[in-house]
């Protein structure tokens, strides 16, 4: 299982959650988010993918984050097009394509970007674009039978261990788990001791 760490903020905070070795850092660059990052990263291990988070920014934007923090991952946020999410994976990253969940879904939106994107994420539908703090209708996700794997996200915390673990021995093709709210002091400030904790649990299943 693989564990995405996002709206990362300032250096220090940086390299105490990387020393927690996640598979994904994620970096948001959208100016209504709390989250938004515009300081510089400090060097991690080769491990550990940078990840851009962006949400209908123009090509031409993410091509100079990519280059200027050279991420190894793009995570689109908003309604970018089929066409768009291609262009971005002909960059040579990984894309993993957002989608935002509350008590339904209609999983054939997903048919043209499946052999497009690396992975889907869902996300819990709320006020904001993601960073909401609870979780979506997790039973909503049997309906999926796509074979293109997705990343889980919305408000899992400490309390979702044990739905965390079912998710996990389902059929369903889950890649990984997706962190933020629930593990903040402050926007964009991770508590490092409850990331742990976290990790430890999800880590045992293993």
């Amino acid at each position: 299982m693989k564990i995405k760490i996002c709206g990362m903020g300032s250096s220090e905070n940086i390299l105490e959650v990387a020393a927690l070795q996640p598979d994904y850092l994620g970096f948001i660059f959208f100016e209504k988010s709390a989250r938004n990052f515009s300081g510089s990263i400090p060097e991690l291990s080769r491990s550990i993918v940078k990840t851009g988070v962006f949400v209908n920014a123009t090509i031409e934007f993410v091509v100079e984050k990519i280059k200027q923090y050279n991420f190894g991952a793009v995570q689109l946020h908003g309604k970018e097009s089929v066409g768009y999410c291609e262009k971005i994976k002909e960059l040579g990253v990984e894309v993993f394509k957002v989608f935002s969940i509350k008590n339904d879904f209609d999983f054939d939106i997903l048919i043209p970007y499946e052999s497009i994107v690396d992975c889907f994420l869902f996300d819990t539908k709320g006020e904001r674009l993601g960073g909401n703090g609870f979780v979506f209708d997790w039973s909503v996700l049997k309906k999926h039978n796509s074979k293109t794997p997705f990343i889980l996200s919305g408000g899992i915390g400490l309390n979702e261990i044990e739905a965390v673990k079912e998710i996990i021995k389902s059929d369903l093709p889950i890649y990984a788990l997706d962190l933020n709210s629930k593990f903040e002091i402050e926007p964009a400030v991770k508590d490092v001791g409850v990331l742990k904790e976290f990790l430890n649990k999800i880590r045992c299943l293993e």
